[in-house]
């Protein structure tokens, strides 16, 4: 009985009352992390211009954009040009709902190892300005998104002539009731979330991060459209 209560004495003794949580206890110390955060990216980086996977990233997000415009333009168009007008006729909102968030889904998939699978301007303003990547390379990868953005719809309008000119190229603007505050309101709120759902995503303290982004977009994009589409009308003659 006396050498339980030594052992009891000694193991109280050797460890302090107060020990590190979370990711401290983990690493073992209060200063030793478990994860490594990247360090800042560079203002501007002239090297990059010499590297081919810089251009290949551009490429990425160039081809991603397009098909991302191509298919989602293509689905509205189906919705808004449906001579019958009944809703029963075509995939609906939430196939336009669905169309987005799968093409997200796949193409960040597809670009997240080679650009990172922004897809989006706004994401990579967002990245640059909590200096994820530099600004040769935020400017290069908006100018080739939208450069893909124009093409993808351009295909549309090549192929669907008559019917994307018929309905505005599938143009959404405000619907009856509300304003152009309530639509602006919306696309800032619908944008933040999504920036702040990549961010989350790519966060280094959480683990199997890559996984985690596509699925994370997806699901952002898919419950996003129809909140949208309430406040947004499709344009149709």
């Amino acid at each position: 009985m006396e050498g339980k209560e030594e052992d009891v004495r000694l193991g109280a003794n050797r460890y302090s009352e107060r020990q590190p949580i979370g990711t401290a206890a983990q690493g073992g110390g209060a200063d030793e992390k478990d994860y490594k955060e990247p360090p800042p990216a560079p203002l501007f980086e002239a090297e990059e211009l010499t590297s081919w996977s810089f251009y290949r990233a551009g490429i990425a997000e160039f081809l991603a954009t397009f098909l991302f415009l191509y298919i989602s333009v293509l689905t509205v168009m189906g919705v808004v040009g449906n001579p019958s007008g009944s809703k029963c006729g075509t995939v609906g909102i939430q196939g336009i709902a669905w169309s987005f968030g799968g093409m997200i889904f796949v193409l960040v998939y597809c670009t997240a190892g080679i650009s990172g699978g922004h897809i989006n301007p706004a994401v990579t303003f967002g990245l640059f300005l909590a200096r994820k990547l530099s600004l040769t390379r935020a400017v290069f990868y908006m100018v080739m998104q939208c450069l893909g953005a124009i093409c993808g719809a351009g295909v549309v309008k090549g192929f669907q002539t008559t019917l994307y000119q018929g309905n505005g190229g599938g143009a959404n603007s405000v619907a009856p009731g509300y304003t152009k505050g309530d639509g602006l309101g919306a696309e800032i709120v619908g944008t933040f979330v999504l920036v702040y759902t990549v961010f989350s995503a790519t966060d280094a303290k959480r683990s199997a991060r890559d996984s985690h982004v596509p699925v994370s977009t997806y699901v952002h994009t898919v419950h996003r459209w129809p909140a949208a589409a309430t406040v947004f009308g499709f344009v149709n003659d």
